[in-house]
């Protein structure tokens, strides 16, 4: 009985040690291949189409130098790739423009050259240029002039171009200290350390009632040039003339005293901006500077059945016309996305390549098509037109934002100002980087929005040479990579998913330094689809809105090089993730 017992014993035993462990083995081999290498379809090493050179807007480029960030250890994730992003620093793709950061002020945000906290803000974001008068106050705005003291020919009423109804005319030259004057915008420059782009009045060279409105026009322009005396480089013609809401689009023929037509054109607009460019080009060599003068024109092809044939004709008839010939570069805006639409953050987020790409696509077709010469590119106002949500004023704005930042480089823009300093709340359909104080946005006077954390971190962490970088895997990262010349690697990655992505990063042509470091921007873990808070590295703001004050003094994460998973990140919803790699 002993044996017979002993042997069944055996049998049992035998098989609870085949099945445990044939269970561990296969929990083993499950594991093995949970944690083995994501295998990644191979990506082309393709620069971007369409690309185009910035032109003498590289003439400031500087070599850029970094230092590794202050750091807080942290843990490489855990889990499966969704994504690698590959760079290749042997591939450049151009020298990065400090002139894409730019923005603009207007004069109706006040005596803002008398606010340091703003001032202070200003500098950390370094946006390098800052354009004035802006948008539509260009048209209608009198460098020199004063209560009672107004240039000869302006007129006491304007015609609306939408309804052609006549209204009263009130320029804007900065009076009060609710309204900059030009003053004042020369000491904030200089304040803030910006370099400045000023829009010229082209509107009263449509509606100045002088004998001669154009060279009236030209020669008040020339004496702007030769007052600036040399602290301007870049000048624009007018502010989007082609635009029933400008000043000068419709003019009160009768009061014309030289033939122009009741409606602007390509063709008009072009033989203006010849006589302005004469003019202000002479001033400039009186006073011995160079001076750069930009034209505009419509930035995509017109489809849409509601566009007018002043916007339909215009960059044909301007290159007809010889405006070309005579400009140093081409001056295009562009909002992104529908007009007033309340647009997901898909649509938005989508909308910072394509649009980008598009435009740059289409400066190429029409300058071509036209047998006219491509010149550089100046997107001199760019923000979002999604509205209904708080879009504008969100942490997605920010994303977009720093998206759009990377797809300039990347397609070769020279000077890109975004719209702008400060606006007005508008139920949070505010284009304003900083807020105003408003009641309703319940914010203090100048608190930043997510859109500032983002640029600045963009500017910081970002080269001064753009690199090839591609994304294997889940499509929802973006990428964007640099080099400095201190030998660090800078990284943007935009995870535009709504749910979290985990990624590696593999350098091709160089071995990573020791470390890596990482800054996390997000809206914040279960906030709505469009936050008005951007939390940094878990830190967040002390109010109901924007990011936190202590911005530059935050701790990056950090992590070596070597050991599991080499550089690995893990990114939020809807983040971005600003890396710096050690210089090796």
């Amino acid at each position: 009985m002993y044996s017979l017992v002993k042997e069944k014993h055996s049998v049992v035993l035998f098989i609870l040690l085949m099945l445990f462990g044939c269970s561990k083995q296969s929990t083993d081999a499950v594991e093995e291949e949970e944690h083995e290498e994501k295998k990644f379809t191979p990506i082309e090493e393709a620069l971007p189409e369409h690309r185009q050179s910035p032109g003498f807007f590289l003439d400031s480029w500087k070599p850029k130098q970094i230092e590794a960030p202050d750091y807080q250890e942290k843990p490489k994730p855990g889990e499966m790739l969704d994504s690698r992003i590959k760079i290749n620093t042997e591939t450049v793709i151009g020298k990065v423009p400090n002139t894409v950061y730019g923005n603009n002020i207007n004069p109706y945000i006040g005596d803002i050259h008398q606010e340091p906290e703003l001032i202070e803000k200003v500098k950390n974001l370094s946006p390098n240029i800052v354009r004035m008068p802006g948008g539509n106050l260009s048209n209608v705005f009198f460098w020199d002039a004063s209560p009672g003291h107004l240039p000869p020919g302006v007129p006491a009423q304007l015609i609306d171009g939408n309804t052609g109804e006549k209204s009263d005319f009130t320029p804007w030259y900065g009076e009060g200290s609710w309204s900059l004057d030009l003053e004042g915008f020369y000491e904030f420059i200089e304040k803030t350390g910006s370099t400045p782009i000023i829009c010229v009045n082209i509107g009263y060279a449509r509606y100045g009632k002088t004998e001669h409105p154009i060279a009236q026009a030209a020669h008040y322009a020339a004496e702007w040039v030769r007052y600036d005396n040399g602290r301007t480089r870049y000048w624009e013609l007018g502010n989007e003339n082609y635009g029933t809401w400008q000043a000068g689009y419709h003019i009160d023929t009768s009061a014309n005293q030289d033939g122009q037509p009741a409606v602007i054109s390509g063709e008009l607009y072009s033989d203006i901006a010849k006589v302005f460019v004469d003019s202000m080009r002479a001033a400039a060599r009186d006073i011995g500077v160079k001076i750069k003068i930009g034209g505009q024109l419509i930035e995509r092809k017109v489809t849409e059945q509601w566009e007018t044939d002043v916007v339909r004709n215009w960059n044909r008839q301007f290159f007809a016309a010889g405006g070309a010939t005579k400009v140093d570069y081409y001056i295009i805006h562009n909002y992104y996305t529908p007009y007033q639409d309340d647009s997901p953050p898909s649509v938005v987020l989508n909308s910072a390549h394509d649009v980008t790409s598009s435009m740059m696509s289409w400066m190429g077709e029409t300058t071509a098509g036209n047998g006219a010469e491509m010149k550089p590119i100046a997107l001199t106002e760019w923000n979002i037109f999604a509205a209904g949500s708080q879009q504008m004023v969100s942490d997605i704005s920010g994303m977009h934002a720093t998206m759009v930042l990377g797809e300039l480089i990347k397609y070769g823009y020279g000077l890109a100002a975004r719209w702008n300093i400060a606006n007005g709340w508008d139920d949070g359909n505010d284009h304003g980087m900083f807020s105003l104080g408003e009641t309703e946005a319940g914010t203090d006077q100048w608190t930043p929005r997510p859109d500032f954390f983002h640029m600045y971190y963009f500017q910081k962490y970002f080269g001064d040479r753009m690199v090839w970088s591609g994304t294997q895997g889940d499509k929802a990262l973006k990428s964007y990579a640099s080099t400095f010349s201190s030998g660090h690697i800078g990284i943007v990655v935009a995870n535009t998913a709504s749910e979290s992505k985990v990624f590696d990063v593999q350098l091709k042509s160089k071995e990573p330094g020791s470390r890596y470091y990482w800054y996390t921007l997000s809206g914040g873990d279960g906030q709505e689809a469009y936050s008005r808070k951007v939390w940094i590295n878990g830190e967040g703001p002390s109010g109901i809105a924007g990011g936190p004050d202590d911005y530059k003094s935050i701790k990056a994460y950090s992590a070596l090089t070597s050991g599991q998973g080499e550089i690995k990140v893990k990114a939020p919803p809807r983040s971005v993730i600003y890396l710096l790699l050690d210089a090796q």
